[in-house]
C-alpha cells in the first residue's frame, strides 16, 4: 500500500491508499485543505481534530447541496423525457391543386411554343 503525505490546514498527515488511488487521495486531501484554510484564517490555530471535523462538515454541507441539485435536475430530466414528442403536421396537398398546377404548366408550355413559332416566322 502506498503511503502518501498530504497537507491539510498546514499540517502534514501520513495516509495509506490502494495502489493506483494516489491521485484520488491527493484530490480529496486538496478539497479538505481548501475547506480548512478559511476556517483556520477565521479562527486561528485549532486542535487537529476540530479543524478536520469542521472542514469535513463544510465539505458534507456542499455535498448535500450538490446532491439536492442533482435530485432536482434528474427529476426535471425525467419529466422532460416523459413528455410526448411534438409532431409536426404535414400539409396534405389536395389532388385538385396538383391537377390545376399541371394544367397551368401545360398552358405555359403551349404559350412558349407559340412564342417560339412567332420568333422563327
Amino acid at each position: 500500500m502506498p503511503d502518501l503525505e498530504v497537507t491539510i490546514g498546514g499540517r502534514p498527515f501520513q495516509v495509506s491508499c490502494q495502489p493506483g488511488e494516489e491521485h484520488f487521495l491527493r484530490s480529496a486531501a486538496g478539497m479538505l485543505d481548501a475547506e480548512a484554510a478559511p476556517i483556520i484564517a477565521q479562527m486561528g490555530r485549532l486542535p487537529e481534530v476540530k479543524m478536520l471535523l469542521m472542514a469535513g462538515l463544510m465539505l458534507a454541507d456542499k455535498t448535500a447541496a450538490v446532491e439536492d441539485e442533482l435530485r432536482t435536475l434528474r427529476a426535471r430530466v425525467a419529466e422532460l423525457e416523459a413528455r410526448p414528442v411534438a409532431t409536426r403536421d404535414v400539409a396534405v396537398i389536395p389532388a385538385q391543386v396538383n391537377e390545376t398546377l399541371a394544367e397551368i404548366a401545360a398552358r405555359a408550355e403551349a404559350m412558349a411554343a407559340r412564342v417560339e413559332e412567332q420568333l422563327r416566322g
